[in-house]
Parts: C-alpha cells; structure tokens; sequence
C-alpha cells in the first residue's frame, strides 16, 4: 500500500501533464483520501469514477474545497514521523485516522496523482528526521554505555589494592566483633592471618624511620604508602611468585625484592594521582581530572622552555623537581621489597589443622624461611653458586593450587579499547605502566625506539592499535564443559591432573641397587608433582581469569612488543596466544554471518582442529571428513561430557569442541548461511621460519616443502623429516651392534618416530636451536610415549635421535642453513667491532641485541648482600653471532603478522 498524506489546497487549477515515472515504494502515489476509502480503484462519492494509477488530470467542475489543516495537527504528524515506522501499511492507517480525529467521518477527500515536491521532499526529509534522532539516541546510548565502562576500567586499574586492603580491614572488624574467624577460602584465610601483624610491622617500621637521624636507604620509599595496602601488595605479590615461578617451594630473594619493589612504586604514583585529584571538584571525573592535570603540564612545559631561553636555570631545576617524582632505581626498589619481605618472614605464620590429643601444644611455625641455596646453572655442570630464596612452608603448597581466583591478576583485559599508542610510553592502559616495547632493561634498544621518529613508527602503532581494538568475549558454553572436567579431577582434554601421584616406599632391603633405583623413583615423582602443581596454578589463572570475564559483552587486549617486534598481549594468563583451553575459551565479540564461504571454511578448520593427518587431506578431503563425522559431530555439540565425546580424540579438543557448537548451530538452522558465527577461523603458516628463509633464498624446492608454491595438497615438512629420520634409524638398526654403537638404539626408536616427535625440533631449528635444546625437546616427546621406562636408556636413546633429526634437517634445507651461516659471519663482523647487530624492521621498528657483557653490582640490604646485573658497555661476541639469524627471521614473521592485522581490519 503507497503511503499517504492528507493535505488541503483551495480553489485547485489543474492542469494536463505528462504521467511521472514510479518512485521508491514509499513514494508511489500520494493521495487525497476519502476516511472511508481504503482502495485506490473505490469510487470516490464526488466522482462518477475512480482514478486510473497513471491518469491525465483535466479542469475539475465545479472545484472542491477542502477544509485546511491545522497547524496542531501538523505538528503532530510531524512528532510522530519521528519515530520510525514499520511499513507502509502502518504509515497509511495512522494517516487515516488522523484524518478521522481532524474532520469527522464526512469529510470529502479525492484521489490526486504523485505529487514530486509532496514525494521527493516531504517524505525524504521525514526519513532523514527519523534516521538521526536514532542515530543520535544509538549514539547518546553507545556514549553512556562507554562512559560506564570507562569508569570501572580506571577503578580496576587505580582502586585494586585499595578495595583489597579494605576487605582484608573490614575481615579484621568482623573478626573483633564476632570473636569467630569468618569461614573463607584457603588463600584468604592466610592472608586474613598474615595481614594485621605485618600491616602493624610495616606502621611500625614507617614510625621508626621517621625518628631515626641515620636513616636507611629505603627510608623516603616506605613512607610513601599507607601500612595496610603496603601490607596486602606483599602478601600478594608473594603468593603470586610462589604460584607461577616457584622451585620447589622456593622463590629466589632478588627476584621477589626487585618485583615488590616495582609493585609498591607503581601504586605509588597511582595513589599519588589519586591524592592531587581530591583537590579538583568531586563532581569532575578521573578524565576530566587528567585533562586538567595535561593541561597543567603543558604550562609547566612552556614555562620551563622559557626560562631556559632566559638562562634562569636554577628556577628550571626548581620546577622540574617539583613536577613529578623520578623513576625508581633499581637498587632502591631490592632494598624497599628486601626489607618488607623481611616483615613478612617475622609476622606470617602458620599453622596445621589442630591435633585432637589433648597437651600437644598447637604447631605454629614460620610461613616462610630465608635460607640459602645450592643451585647448578645447567643440569650436569659441576659449578655451584648460591642463592638467598625464599622458602614457603609445605602447608602454603598444600592448597594454593585451588585458590587462584583470589589471587589479584596484573594487566587484566580491559573493558574499553586500550588508549592509541603514540609512542615509547604512550598508550595502552589507562593508568597502568604501559611500553611499547619489553626491553628487559636494555638501554640501548629503549633508546634506539625513543629516538626513532613517530612517523617511522606509524605503521607499527596502527598494527598494535589494531590488534589492541579487536573486542573478544568468553564463550560460556566451552567455559562450561571446561568447568565439569575440571571439578571431575582433570587429567582429560589436555587438563593436568589434580591429583598428586603416590612417593614410593623405601624398599626393606638394604642392596644397594634398590635403593638407588628407590632414590631415582622419587626424585622422578617429586619432579613430577612440581610440574603438576605448577600446570594446576596455571589452569586455576587461566580460569578464574575466564570466570571473571564471562558475564562481560566484551573485552580487548592491550598489545605491546619484545625487542625482535613480535606482538604480544600484555595480560600474561587467558590470551588467544595461549594453550588450547584459552584458545577454546575465547571467542570474537563481535559476531558475522556465516555465508557460504563461512560455513565451507567453518568445515575445514574443524578438520584441522581435528588433526591426525586429516589436515594434510585437500580441501576436498577435509570437507568430506566433516560431513561423514556429523553425528559425532552433532553429539559432541548436544552432550560434550556425557556422550560419544568424539572431540576429546581431537589434537585440539577444546578449539574442536567450539567449532562442533557452532557448527551444529549452522547445519540445524533453517538458514545455515544467516547464522551468526564469533569463532576465530585459523590460518596458520608451514613453519614461518623455514618459509621465510625459502623466500630470502628465492629457493623453489624448499618453498614447496613449506607450501609458497600453489598444491593441490598441502605439503607437510615435519612429516617428511620424521620419514627421513626413520629411514636414517632403520638402516642403523640393521648394522651390528659390535661395530656400531647406535644400532640397539636404534632399534628401541624404530617403533617410536613420528610427526610429533621432530615437530618442534623442526619449527625451532631455524630458530637457533642447539643440539641440547633438540635432545631436552625430543627426550619429553618420548616420556610421554610412555614406552622407554629406563631414564639411562631414555637419555641416550634422545640424545642419538635429536643428531639424526639435525642430519635430516641439514639435507633437506641446505640453503636455509647457508643463508643463517651467512648472517651468523656477518653479525660476527660487527660484533668484533664492540658493537651489537642492529637493523630496521619492514615496518620501520629499529631493532638493537640486547646482548651485552652483564655487570655484576652488589648492594646490601636488610636480608643479605644482592647481586643485581648491569649492562656493561662490550658485546657479548658469540651471543651476538649465534643469536642473530632466529632474531632476524623473529623480526621478518612479526612484521608479516602485523602487516596481515592491518590487511584484515582494512
């Protein structure tokens, strides 16, 4: 039905014109309507008959009049009209009983043709009035919404320890006042324990140094936070370094100085900020605050400049120091976290479940333990050094591993995009240190990129920008199942197991052959304990991690760079660079329609995931292993824990998982292509190390190995090494064992080479690895076989296969090997020189190896004198050699990601 609109005209002249070509369905034919007519072919009650579509006007007689319209009515019309209306049907019915509101049931109206300035103008400006106010009321919404988050964003990132210390002071009221310890989960209830003496400990020590004439190094530092949160970033940073980097219950002194140190001085500028905007309007946002406080600065800045122009230097150095304090150096922050570390050790304590035998005193004993160490740098090297650690008492390990959620995470994903990098420290969080590039202290790559021009770096702070807007969000469904597993005990889907396994009993006898083989036992089982309870506080991260971010639309990750200019979130736990259960986990935010092609490459990268060879099939072939998998397929999506579980025997289960979900959506759908999909399709390189050397050497062999040259079928490299290396292992298998020495080897292995086995020895060949890194890697895939019980034989039977591994690699990409030979001689000629290697990125990122001779410069602190490392002014020589050819192709793969980042946003 056209649309309509009742208008008056008196005293009408009309004329004959030609008929107008149709318009847009909206603005076929407006007319003059009678209220009882609903038709255009109806007779109208003044005409003997009804109006053709198309007709040729003559001189009405005599001429109608028409009653006008008011101005109220109008303006009704037009407030209406402001909102958007369903269709044309609706927009003709409101018409009408407007008109029936207005003039009554008797009101005479006739048909008129398309009328251009009623069509075109009229009902266009209509629509426009109707698409902005949704446009601006969408926008007011997105802003609104926006603004919200952006204010929990800044809480999150300035109000962490805070909110911390005020539970932990709100535990300790309701403590007092209950005289009942409230009933809290393991971490919590040891740090509600530990918190009240060591916050008293710290006030202490702050008053102490306030009295004192001969004040400590550490004295202007440990005043500048109040005691309580002090408290709580110790406590945490502590639990934090036991959990992710502890051996064997110990945390080396240095490291948790230092890191403590660098917490206490972030918080403090933190709070610093915080402490000036209280002098600004409540009202005022923390933004508008920190656009006043630029502001100030850039007055400071002009001021400063001139009065250099008038050489009045003094007032320069006057204003300068008054503006901001300066970073920390490194030897004040190991002597601030030694001696708060040291408060730690003479307040926290704890203590066993209570004995039920009545006259045993309660077992309370120090939580941790300053002692020192014997470590050797490298298994099997004879030279000890000793370290100061930190122990933590077994009873800390027993339950830590489930209790991560209560751990506070560093650099967590932000709710809003990250702020736009401009430059070496400008960008990323909100209000959280944030640097373009981890440097690890080098001064000399900080300053080769504090120097480099913006514009230089343009396309580098686009490509992270890039990356850093892309908005992900937790795929609750996979989240659930991952859950299941995970309170079932674990050990399923590439999960750890929960469970520790049994140490071995000392043997009765007293031969000394048992009890050697008993000594190997459990040391193996206590090593692999420690890498289970290690795996088991990583997962209980990554999770607690995806628990606190499932109920969120969606968040970003902030990106920043190492030296080589390879891009990484700067969140260390649940990434999408992460294992397959964050991969799992994670899903794109904003969703598309899947479309043919979607679904045909939704197919494919099931079958990837899937793996076993079947992502070396065709296209073809993968698409058919999925639509004869279906059923599985559809049960794995329906019933993931209880069914046929199919996608548990995938290389990738969790990722696989994801992909029978949404899969399983698309097929069921009546419309398998309109399904919206947010899963992350993958595309991954053959071994981009040996694919970018086979491009520097332009050399076509190679380049079909790692699949540059167009296949019907892709080529798979590592399964062509594992072939060489098998037929290497068989032929020394037939030799004799009196003659050869690798032959009885050889035969245990000639049932053990695989695709796996060689893989990752394969990828991080042209990534310098040397021939202990190839053993240690092909020595794990063995254990993990399970089928060579003896370590002896272990050990020998790795060490034989990772030589004929190299021997294989060396035959099928020569060229790869000459072309890293010619840049190792090249970085050795500029390495003699006393300089390190450097170079610039495609992408204009100025690049330096860090590798110089290290310092060693002592410092004493209140626990023990600490060796902390300097850069020296000499190059390391060999490191600057060796590490140059994996550095370089390191560079040339983080600039083809970016590149592509760019390429797939635009």
């Amino acid at each position: 039905m056209a649309s309509t609109i009742p208008f008056s005209i008196q005293n009408p002249t009309w004329t004959t014109s030609k008929p107008h070509k149709f318009h847009e369905p909206y603005k076929n034919l407006h007319f003059l309507s009678n209220p009882a007519s609903h038709s255009l072919s109806k007779p109208s009650p003044l005409s003997s008959s009804s109006f053709p579509l198309n007709p040729k006007f003559s001189l009405l007689n005599p001429p109608l009049l028409f009653h006008p319209l008011h101005d109220s009515s109008h303006d009704r019309l037009l407030e209406d009209f402001e909102i958007p209306i369903i269709n044309n049907h609706q927009k003709l019915e409101t018409l009408i009983k407007f008109d029936q509101i207005m003039h009554g049931e008797s009101s005479k109206r006739v048909f008129i043709q398309n009328s251009p300035w009623v069509s075109s103008l009229f009902w266009k400006d209509m629509h426009k009035i109707a698409n902005k106010k949704v446009k601006l009321e969408f926008k007011d919404i997105e802003k609104r919404k926006y603004n919200l988050l952006r204010r929990r964003q800044i809480r999150e990132e300035t109000e962490a320890w805070e909110r911390m210390a005020e539970e932990y002071r709100g535990l300790v009221r309701e403590m007092c006042e209950r005289k009942l310890a409230p009933n809290l989960p393991y971490v919590k209830a040891l740090f509600l324990g530990w918190f009240e003496p060591l916050k008293e400990a710290i006030e202490r020590e702050q008053k102490l140094e306030k009295s004192k004439k001969q004040k400590s190094a550490f004295s202007p530092n440990i005043e500048l936070l109040p005691a309580d949160k002090m408290a709580v970033i110790v406590m945490h940073k502590m639990m934090g370094l036991v959990m992710v980097g502890h051996e064997d219950g110990c945390v080396r002194v240095v490291q948790a100085a230092v890191q403590i140190g660098i917490a206490i001085e972030q918080e403090v500028r933190i709070h610093n900020f915080l402490e000036k905007t209280k002098s600004y309007q409540r009202k005022k946002t923390l933004h508008d605050v920190q656009e006043s406080m630029d502001k100030e600065k850039e007055m400071l800045r002009k001021r400063v400049n001139n009065l250099i122009r008038r050489k009045r230097l003094m007032e320069v150095q006057n204003l300068v120091k008054q503006d901001e304090t300066k970073p920390w150096s490194r030897d004040k922050q190991a002597k601030l976290g030694s001696r708060l570390i040291e408060l730690l050790t003479e307040t926290a304590y704890v203590q066993p479940p209570a004995n039920q035998s009545e006259g045993i005193p309660p077992d309370v004993r120090p939580a941790f333990r300053h002692i020192f160490k014997s470590v050797t740098k490298n298994p099997g090297q004879k030279i000890v050094k000793k370290y100061g650690v930190i122990e933590c008492d077994p009873l800390i390990l027993t339950g830590l591993d489930g209790t991560a959620k209560h751990m506070l995470i560093p650099y967590f994903p932000m709710l809003v995009p990250p702020k736009k990098w401009r430059g070496y420290d400008k960008g990323g969080h909100l209000f959280l240190p944030s640097y373009i590039m981890r440097t690890h202290g080098s001064r000399q790559q900080q300053d080769a990129v504090r120097s480099v021009p913006g514009k230089q770096m343009q396309r580098v702070f686009e490509a992270l920008d890039t990356l850093g807007n892309t908005k992900w969000r937790v795929n609750g469904k996979v989240l659930d199942v991952v859950e299941r597993i995970w309170a079932s005990g674990g050990n399923n889907a590439g999960l750890v197991n929960r469970g520790d396994i049994p140490i071995p009993e000392k043997p009765s006898s007293d031969d000394l052959t048992e009890i050697q083989k008993w000594k190997w036992s459990v040391r193996k089982a206590k090593k692999i304990n420690q890498e289970r309870h290690s795996q088991r506080c990583d997962t209980e991260l990554k999770l607690s991690v995806a628990r606190k971010l499932k109920d969120e639309e969606g968040f970003y990750y902030p990106h920043n760079l190492d030296f080589r200019g390879r891009a990484y979130p700067m969140h260390p736990h649940l990434t999408h660079l992460s294992s397959d259960l964050c991969r799992g986990v994670l899903e794109f935010a904003e969703g598309r329609p899947l479309g043919k092609s979607g679904l045909r490459w939704l197919k494919i990268h099931l079958a990837n995931l899937y793996s076993g060879g079947v992502e070396k099939l065709s296209h073809d072939g993968r698409l058919a292993f999925v639509e004869n998998h279906l059923s599985e397929i559809f049960d794995s999506a329906e019933n993931p824990v209880n069914g046929k579980r199919w996608w548990l025997a995938a290389e990738d289960p969790f990722q696989c998982l994801a992909a029978c979900i949404n899969l399983s959506e698309a097929l069921k759908s009546a419309s398998p292509h309109t399904v919206i999909s947010h899963l992350p399709i993958h595309q991954d390189g053959s071994c981009n190390g040996l694919q970018h050397y086979a491009a520097l050497g332009r050399d076509s062999q190679e380049a079909a190995a790692v699949n540059l040259v167009n296949a019907e079928k892709p080529s798979d490299v590592y399964s062509e090494i594992a072939a060489r290396v098998h037929e290497i292992i068989r032929r020394d298998s037939n030799k004799d064992p009196a003659t050869n020495p690798h032959a009885l080897l050889a035969k245990v292995l000639i049932d053990e080479v695989d695709r796996k086995l060689v893989k990752q020895t394969v990828m991080t060949s042209v990534y310098g690895v040397t021939y202990v890194g190839a053993r240690e890697q092909i020595k794990r895939r063995l254990e993990e076989k399970g089928h060579i019980t003896d370590d002896r034989l272990l050990f020998s039977a790795a060490c034989y296969a990772a030589k004929v591994t190299l021997t294989a690699l060396g035959e099928l990409f020569q060229a790869a090997r000459d072309i890293m030979g010619w840049l190792g001689d090249c970085a050795k000629v500029i390495a003699s020189e006393d300089q390190p290697v450097r170079w610039t990125t495609p992408l204009g990122l100025p690049v330096v190896q860090p590798y110089y001779k290290s310092q060693r410069h002592l410092i004493r602190t209140s626990l023990q004198v600490l060796a902390l490392q300097r850069e020296g002014s000499s190059v390391q020589v060999r490191k600057q050699r060796t590490a140059f050819p994996p550095n370089f192709v390191h560079s040339l793969d983080g600039s083809h990601m970016m590149m592509t980042a760019v390429a797939c946003r635009d």
